[in-house]
Order: structure tokens, then sequence, then C-alpha cells
């Protein structure tokens, strides 16, 4: 689909047709072994920094693709429109690793972390939810306490993902509980190096297989002075910035489902006849295309516009949060009738319909739940037109 093409800026295309290719050559054909085996493609790290998609936001001088954040938009979409699993490695190493580290990061921590995080040489991630914190994230649990040199660190952090093949994490602690927000640091540290730092199980999930998924357990362990990111008691308001970004992410994302349930359909509605005639000829089928073909589109746009504001430096907290709110629940719908519209073979795993009915469900949960989505677009709508509520 060639929805929006006058909107793209020539560079735009490239990237967006650089890694179509990119899916197309190197990721479609690892996708179902992705899926059934819950296989981490590691092979493909390394191409993607080769590429500038683990890097697309960062400067050139730390190695990055130096790219607006609506051709980031685009590399996320077209890799899920292959390998959600895939899409979503990417998009949390970007959104929320990278982008927080090149936001607040000092000099010698730019230089320490982006190039090798934008080559690939390490894979981050981003720990902010906990066993009994998910969506209330002002009461982390898990603590920072400060010793002299550094940081000694307790608690667990919950579905983290690229944890268990991540070598940077994005890390946010409470120092203070009796702050609330005000009181959560927020750290870098180097998983692989450091005592105390531990992962757990690999999660059995019901989609995005081949997407590591884990717990990162911390037990006194220590982290130097120079490992703070920002300010203390920064931590909750990056941890909240850095959520606005990756929820575009997200939004490209569920976009990249949704058009890949959809082009599965319609290539099944032309093949398989029923009634003397192939499906597409039939009015429900033509209604339930049609209906598809209308989500993604006002998706792909709400994801657009909340990237341009995004690279605008305009205020973007409740674009974002429409754009993964519309498109989540817009990928649920195509996966949906591309299941309905394919039968029986829609429901066995010989067919792809059924994959992206199943990593369809999870872009309405991570970063931010729809529900949460609600809230957050209500509050600022609240405050838009001065509406006492």
């Amino acid at each position: 689909m060639n929805a929006h093409e006058f909107e793209l800026t020539e560079e735009q295309r490239l990237v967006r047709d650089t890694a179509k290719q990119f899916a197309t050559a190197e990721v479609a054909p690892l996708a179902r072994k992705i899926d059934a085996e819950h296989y981490f493609p590691k092979e493909l790290i390394p191409k993607l920094g080769s590429l500038g998609f683990l890097g697309v936001n960062v400067q050139a001088e730390y190695g990055g693709a130096e790219l607006d954040y609506l051709s980031y938009a685009l590399i996320v979409e077209e890799l899920a429109t292959v390998c959600a699993s895939t899409s979503v490695i990417v998009s949390a190493h970007n959104s929320l690793c990278v982008w927080p580290i090149s936001a607040y990061a000092n000099a010698d921590q730019l230089k320490a972390y982006l190039p090798k995080l934008a080559s690939g040489e390490w894979l981050g991630c981003f720990a902010l939810s906990e066993p009994g914190t998910g969506s209330d994230a002002a009461r982390q649990t898990c603590l920072s306490r400060k010793v002299e040199g550094g940081w000694i660190v307790n608690g667990v952090k919950n579905w983290i993902t690229n944890g268990p093949e991540a070598d940077i994490c994005v890390l946010f602690a409470m120092e203070h509980p009796e702050k609330m927000h005000r009181g959560i640091n927020c750290f870098i540290v180097e998983l692989k190096n450091t005592p105390g730092v531990s992962c757990g199980k690999r999660e059995d999930k019901l989609g995005i297989c081949g997407s590591p998924t884990s717990s990162i357990m911390f037990e006194e362990a220590f982290l130097l002075d120079s490992a703070l990111l920002g300010q203390t008691g920064e931590g909750f308001k990056i941890a909240m910035s850095t959520l606005d970004g990756g929820r575009i992410g997200i939004a490209a994302q569920a976009v990249g489902i949704a058009r890949a349930a959809f082009q599965d359909a319609i290539r099944y509605s032309q093949e398989r006849s029923t009634f003397g005639k192939a499906i597409h000829e039939h009015q429900s089928i033509q209604n339930f295309l049609a209906d598809m073909a209308c989500q993604i589109d006002a998706a792909r746009l709400l994801t657009f516009s909340a990237a341009r504001r995004k690279d605008a430096g305009a205020p973007y907290s409740r674009q974002a949060a429409q754009a993964k709110l519309y498109a989540s629940e817009a990928a649920i719908f195509c996966a949906h009738k591309g299941v309905q519209i394919h039968g029986g073979y829609g429901f066995v795993k010989d067919f792809n319909a059924e994959r992206y009915y199943r990593d369809a469900k999870i872009t309405e949960i991570y970063e931010g739940t729809s529900e949460i989505q609600r809230l957050v677009i209500a509050g600022a709508l609240l405050k838009e037109y001065d509406i006492q509520g």
C-alpha cells in the first residue's frame, strides 16, 4: 500500500524502500522460524546496525544515521509487515534505550554508549515495569541508595523487551519513596559487566515470540556515579518523555501488523473460491477489506502526525497516545478480519493469519495499555480546553 506517498520526502522514501528491501530479503526467510521456535534473530543485529536502523535518530558523529522520527516510524512499519518480533527488537532498542541516552546523557556518556548501540555491537533495553507496578510507574519499589562513589540498587524489573540479550539497560529506581515520582533516578547499566545483575527466564508469550522478554534482578548491584542518567530525581520525567516517543514506534509496529494481515487477506480472497466465485466477489468480504484499508490509512496518518510533531519540536504526547491507541486497535481489527476471511485456514499455523492475530494483541498492552492511552489523551484534552474535571 502506497497511501500517503505524497507526504514523504525523497530521503524518507529511500529509507522506507531500503527497510522494505531488507525486510523482504533478510527478515522474511526467518519470520516463521522466529515465531515457531521463539528464535532470537541474532544474525540480523549487525546487519540492522550497518544500515543505520539501530541508531536511526543518533547524530552522525556517534555513528548514527541522523534521520528524523518519521523515517524511524517507516522503518518499524516495514519490518513489522514481515516480522513483528524483529520490529519490536529494533523499536525497543531505538525508542527506549538509545533515545533517552541521546536526550539526557552527558558528553562522556554519549561517547561511551551511542557508537556501540548505533552499530549493533550493543543491544539496549528499558527497565521501568515491576511485578507490582506496571501502569503505576510513580510507585517504583526497585530502590537506589547513594553510597560513596556510586549507588546500590536492589529490586526486580518485569517484562523487559530485549532483556535476555541486552548489553545496556536504561534503569529506573526509587531513591526517596516519600517523594513519589520526584524521587526516582535513572541509570545506564552495563548488564553483563555489573555484579549483582541477573536475568530471569525467558517468558513464553502469546505473540512476538522471537522478541526476548524477561525479568531483570538487581541484588546489591553497585553502579558508579557515572551511571546516573540526567539529574537525581529526574527519572520519572525521563521515563515519561521516553514512552511518548516509544508509543510512536509501537503505533508504527501496529500499522505494519495490520498491513500484513490486510495484504495476506486480500491475496487469499483472490485465490479462494466459494459458491462458484472468488471470495473477494462476495460483498461481505469486500466490506471487510474496505474497513481494513480505512483503519490502516487512518492509523498511519495518526502515526505520521505524531512523528512530524516530534520532529518539529512541538508537543506530541497526546498525538503519540492517540496514534498508539488507534493503531493498536486497528491491528487487532485487521488481524481478526484476516483470520475470518481465511476461515478454517486462518486458525492453523500453516498460514500467517493466525500469527498476525497473536502478534497484534501486545500492541494494546506494552508501552502503556489502551486504558492508559485514554487517560493520557483525556488529561491532555482537559488541559488544552481548560475544562474543569
